[in-house]
Order: C-alpha cells, then structure tokens, then sequence
C-alpha cells in the first residue's frame, strides 16, 4: 500500500512565519466555510488516524497546527490524543519521513473538519494491507467510530478476504481515498464496506456559496482523483448506478487538488508549513464530517448514509480525471466516479 499525500514542492516549507501571516494553503476556517460545517459537534468523538510506520513528531506538530488557527488543545495530558501500535501498546514502529507527512496531513484534516474530536493515531509495523488491516481492527477495538485510511493499493482477488478480515464493521465509519494517479479503482476504496472518497479542486468566488469545485485531474489522466468501476468487489445494494455491475468508486469527495490545497504542519519530513493536496487530505477530512454528524447505527454501513441524502451535498458537475466516455471518470448532475455523490454541505448527508 502507499500513502495517498501529494506534497507542493514549488512552495518552499516554513518552520516559523512572519507577524500576523496566515500559512499557505487552506486552512480550518476556509474548509468550514466551503463546507457548511457547523461550529460545534463532535464532542469526545473519537476519529481513527491508521497509517504506516511512526511520526516521532506527531503529537507536537499536531499542536503546532492547532495553536496556529486558534483551535483547541489535544494532547496526551488533555485526553484529546493518543498514538499508540497495531497491537494497542507503545512499541512503535520504524520511522518513516514519507509516511510522517501523510500522518501530519491526517492529523490536521481531521483537526479542521471536527475540532472537538479526540484523535486516535494507529501506527502499523509495515506497508502491508495484513498489519494495516490489524491497525484497523485495533482502532475499532479502541473504540473509535470514525476510521481514517489515506493509503491504496492494485486491486487483488484477495481483496473480497480482506474485507471480512478487517473492513466488516457495522456501527463505524471507515473512510478511504481513492487514489491520485486519476482513472482507475484502487483497495481499499473498493471495499463496499468503507466510504470511497475522491477530490476536488476547490477555489473561493463570487457565487452565493463562495466557492466553486471541479474533478481533482484532467481528461488526459494523469494526477488526479482516482475513480471507476472494482474488479472484485460485489455492488453494494444502496448504489444504484447502472454503468458498473461491481463496486463503483467514489461515494463522496472534497478538496484534494494540491493546486488548491490545504496548509500542514510537519517537522520530521520536512521543515514545517507545507501545502498538502491527495485524497489522502479529503479522507479524513470526510472522517470528521462523519463524525460532526453523529454515531452511526449499531447496524449500519454510514457508506449508505450519502445516498439517502443525495440532496444535501454539493453536486461537482464539472471536469474529469481520465478519458472513459462514462460518468466513471467525467463529472456530471447526480452520481459520478470522481466525486461521487457530491461534497459536504453541512452534515445532514452524513447520518442516516
């Protein structure tokens, strides 16, 4: 598996800034703003943060990020935080510079989208899908009912088994990117078990909203969201587009285009504010909308949740992430592969 973070390298990293400067990048207020999020909710919430490797950097960058936009304190010492192995102890994995980024960007998303949400970061030994599995299971294990995994992979056969193994969890939330390499279905985003969350570029105007989104990629393909239809993975029964006998991705989205990204502290990959795009950015991002929104019925998939209220997102009705000559790669009124079902506007798609 690999992260799905796609860092600005033309935006040269900051450790400190100057007097009254704002960082590059949007930051919580914006995303509220473009989203509709309500300004509380959330409470002792718990979000699920599962990725590779350690960040030895995690805790204190996290509060750097939310000291800097005024947002409350969530430490180990408050309660707010924990990091703890797939095993649910201390023995932390290996380090990883590419992973802690993905981890800083994580942490941060999830931070803008639920202030109010305690923080579960779930390191995994390796890259590979069995110890990211088991880092899920532990994070459900932990309680969390909001679980964040902003990493994919090729589609496999195998993939069905590992469904079951690790994404079978009724009564939790379990988001995944979809990929940044545009047109094409990547594991875990397939699994019918998780929500699929695709991109968008995402830019302020002058429109009643005060913001406009297109697809996250172009119709050459390319960098850009991923999308189509699954290989392997049954339909689940709340999709109802009829161009994929299969699971079809994305369900949902928000803003992942690194062109119109979103500001992240870190200090172990590089030297402190970056811009961050990726669906790796709108993965746990929509993990803290779930969470705003409410816990979800003991019983349910919350995946379901957006297609029963397809009226209270955003339709994305422009652009496209590959050249397909279907609604799998090219946005459109109502459900498309890119963006799915549409972006937050408010929470109220988010429960059941």
């Amino acid at each position: 598996m690999a992260c799905k973070a796609v860092v600005r390298t033309d935006i040269k990293s900051r450790r400190s800034l100057s007097r009254d400067a704002d960082p590059k990048g949007l930051g919580p207020a914006d995303l509220k703003s473009a989203y509709n999020l309500p300004d509380d909710g959330g409470k002792d919430a718990t979000v699920a943060i599962v990725d590779a490797y350690d960040d030895p950097n995690a805790e204190k960058d996290l509060a750097a990020y939310r000291a800097q936009y005024g947002l409350p304190e969530c430490s180990t010492d408050n309660g707010c935080f924990q990091k703890i192995d797939q095993d649910g102890g201390t023995d932390y994995p290996e380090a990883d510079a590419g992973w802690a980024g993905e981890i800083s960007l994580d942490l941060d998303m999830v931070s803008a989208a639920c202030p109010q949400c305690h923080i579960l970061l779930v390191e995994s030994k390796s890259a590979n899908m069995d110890d990211l599995g088991a880092a899920v299971n532990q994070a459900v294990k932990q309680g969390a009912k909001y679980v964040s995994n902003s990493y994919g992979g090729d589609e496999e056969a195998g993939d069905t088994s590992a469904d079951e193994q690790y994404f079978n969890h009724a009564g939790v939330t379990i988001t995944a990117s979809s990929g940044d390499s545009g047109y094409g279905t990547e594991y875990p985003a397939a699994s019918p078990n998780v929500t699929a969350v695709g991109g968008t570029s995402l830019r302020k105007d002058d429109s009643t909203r005060g913001w406009s989104e297109s697809v996250w990629g172009t119709s050459a393909g390319g960098d850009g969201a991923g999308s189509g239809c699954s290989k392997y993975s049954a339909k689940p029964s709340w999709q109802k587009d009829t161009g994929c006998d299969k699971r079809a991705v994305a369900d949902v989205a928000a803003v992942a285009d690194p062109a119109t990204g979103v500001a992240v502290y870190d200090t172990y990959e590089a030297d402190g504010w970056n811009v961050y795009g990726g669906t790796s950015a709108s993965a746990p991002f929509i993990a803290g909308v779930y969470a705003l929104a409410g816990t979800p019925g003991s019983d349910d998939v919350p995946a379901a949740y957006p297609y029963a209220h397809p009226d209270e997102l955003n339709d994305v009705t422009d652009g496209a992430n590959g050249s397909c000559d279907s609604y799998l790669c090219k946005a459109g009124t109502g459900y498309d592969g890119p963006t799915g079902l549409g972006t937050p506007n408010g929470v109220a798609a988010f429960t059941k």
